[in-house]
C-alpha cells in the first residue's frame, strides 16, 4: 500500500511530461505532413529540376 503512495504521483508526472511533449510536437509542426517524406523517396529526382520555375505563360512548359 505504501507503494501506490509514491507511483500513483509519479505516472500522474509522467502523464504530464509525455502531454506537454506531444502538444510541443503537434504546435511545431511535426505531424503536418506524414505521407510527403514517405512517398518523396519512390521518386528519383533529375538533375536540376528542383532548379526549374514554371514559365509565366501557364502552359505547364519550364523555362531553364
Amino acid at each position: 500500500m505504501d507503494s501506490l503512495y509514491l507511483l500513483i504521483p509519479l505516472s500522474v508526472i509522467l502523464i504530464g511530461v509525455i502531454m506537454v511533449i506531444f502538444l510541443w510536437a503537434v504546435k511545431s509542426g511535426q505531424f503536418d505532413d506524414l505521407e510527403g517524406p514517405a512517398h518523396s523517396i519512390l521518386f528519383e529526382e533529375e538533375e536540376g529540376e528542383s532548379n526549374e520555375k514554371p514559365n509565366d505563360e501557364g502552359d505547364g512548359s519550364t523555362m531553364k
